[in-house]
């Protein structure tokens, strides 16, 4: 698949927890989509300083945390390839407005 205008990757972060089997999915998941689009994956351990300041400021319900370009995602339990190849079928310019 194309990465379309946009040649630099999407930086996902996936902060993972052990023995946490939602984080080995998630995980498993992003390895399949950075298959098929521009995806660098970052995975972070919860009990790394870097993974404790990420959950401190974004509060997820539940493992795992995951960040695209820098932007809450989801926690817990990953939306599958489906929904996130649709969120990740094109970049949207950033603007100041809010969501």
């Amino acid at each position: 698949m194309s990465p379309g205008p946009f040649a630099e990757p999407y930086e996902v972060t996936l902060v993972h927890s052990p023995a946490c089997h939602f984080c080995d999915e998630a995980q498993e998941s992003l390895r399949e989509l950075a298959r098929d689009h521009p995806v660098h994956l970052t995975v972070v351990s919860i009990d790394s300083p870097a993974g404790r300041a990420l959950v401190a400021a974004h509060r997820p319900a539940m493992n795992p945390l995951v960040l695209v370009d820098g932007t809450f995602f989801s926690s817990g339990r990953f939306p599958r390839k489906k929904f996130l190849r649709m969120v990740l079928g094109g970049r949207v310019p950033a603007t100041t407005s809010g969501r």
